[in-house]
């Protein structure tokens, strides 16, 4: 698990960065909530571990922040703060667990083993498709791409799976109307292209790597490969 932990205390910071790595986790840590908030959105994360009281943007605040950004990473919040209403309020605003200072160092190993559990149930490897760092859960009908949710309507979902069943492979927009709209209608509609076109904004407008290309005179394919 690659984990995050912002924590403005030297002395826990350092505690926990020696803890979790000699367990075997890969740990970065973020002294305040300015360079928490620039690296959870530059990359991937497996945990964030968020001390609530920090002295700019506080842990409550990034929780929110990983929400609005539709993140899924678990969020595990450190605090002192350990009245019932402190953790209501870290849990409605996004937290899956809070852990009260001071605690047992093993208690937040067994913490964190839930939350993996949890999130690796809920992304079972058998459920999932995936391109590159796009992920699609066909449990949950979830799609993420690079950990922040991707919302579609039903036909552009039904569309991605067709072309991730058919990664890698060039698949035309006469056999794209019949798996997805079940239908061999005019191959001159745009309807195809349309679709194409939202789902690109949706999935690779925002990232260099495009994952759909379109193969000219022939049809459509997603891959990861440039």
């Amino acid at each position: 698990m690659k984990i995050l932990i912002v924590e403005d205390d030297v002395r826990i910071s350092s505690f926990l960065l020696k803890g979790l790595t000699e367990a075997g986790y890969q740990v970065e840590l973020a002294n305040d909530g300015y360079q928490a908030r620039d690296l959870i959105q530059a990359e991937p994360w497996d945990l964030f571990i968020l001390d609530v009281m920090l002295p700019d943007i506080d842990g409550l605040q990034l929780a929110q922040l990983i929400r609005y950004k539709k993140i899924t990473t678990p969020v595990l919040m450190l605090s002192a703060l350990g009245e019932a209403e402190d953790k209501i309020k870290a849990l409605d605003l996004g937290a899956d667990d809070y852990l009260v200072k001071p605690f047992h160092f093993s208690e937040l190993l067994s913490r964190i083993n839930a939350l993996r559990r949890r999130y690796e149930l809920h992304y079972s490897k058998d459920q999932l498709l995936e391109c590159g760092d796009l992920i699609v859960n066909m449990g949950s009908n979830l799609v993420e791409r690079a950990g922040k949710v991707v919302q579609l309507s039903a036909k552009e979902f039904k569309l991605l799976i067709y072309l991730l069943e058919n990664k890698n492979r060039i698949v035309t927009r006469t056999q794209i109307l019949s798996n997805v709209w079940n239908t061999n209608i005019d191959t001159y509609t745009n309807v195809v292209d349309v679709y194409i076109s939202y789902l690109r904004t949706k999935i690779d407008s925002d990232f260099a790597d495009k994952l759909i290309k379109t193969v000219k005179g022939r049809g459509y394919m997603i891959t990861d490969t440039q």
